[in-house]
């Protein structure tokens, strides 16, 4: 086992482990929360297992999360309109600190892997679940116009 096999398994452990039991349990808020920060933490999980086990398929994969997850979360937030209108999520802690992971694993990959394609795909996977994430979680708060009349 290797040092990003190791990182990878804390990420995936502790991270999705918080989050699944943040889905499975509470209030609605606390719900789309955790569903919407488990794309984030799977993401930089499956671009360090990429790097420990030298796949780029675990890239790829970890790039439709990117562009899927984010979709996901607001067609909660559109869904659930009505429901999150009463007790809006507050998930901008949580955002930010998974926001702040992405960047740091994806730094970490970057300066790993060099200038090359794969420093490219490293990077746009980065930009899209940071975005992805801050435009989700901005969606659930309701700041967008037109998800909750925001």
């Amino acid at each position: 086992m290797n040092g990003w096999l190791l990182a990878a398994s804390v990420v995936l452990g502790a991270g999705l482990g918080a989050t699944l039991w943040g889905v499975a349990t509470g209030p609605l808020r606390r719900r789309v929360v955790a569903q919407n920060v488990s794309t984030a933490l799977a993401c930089p999980g499956l671009l360090l297992l990429a790097q420990g086990y030298d796949r780029s398929a675990y890239v790829d994969l970890a790039l439709v999360l990117a562009l899927l997850g984010p979709v996901g979360t607001l067609v909660f937030a559109r869904l659930l309109t009505d429901e999150l209108a009463d007790d809006p999520p507050r998930a901008w802690g949580v955002t930010w600190a998974a926001a702040g992971l992405a960047a740091g694993v994806v730094a970490a990959l970057c300066a790993a892997v060099g200038p090359s394609r794969a420093m490219a795909k490293l990077l746009l996977v980065g930009a899209l679940l940071i975005g992805g994430n801050v435009v989700a979680s901005r969606a659930l708060s309701g700041g967008i116009a037109g998800v909750r009349g925001g």
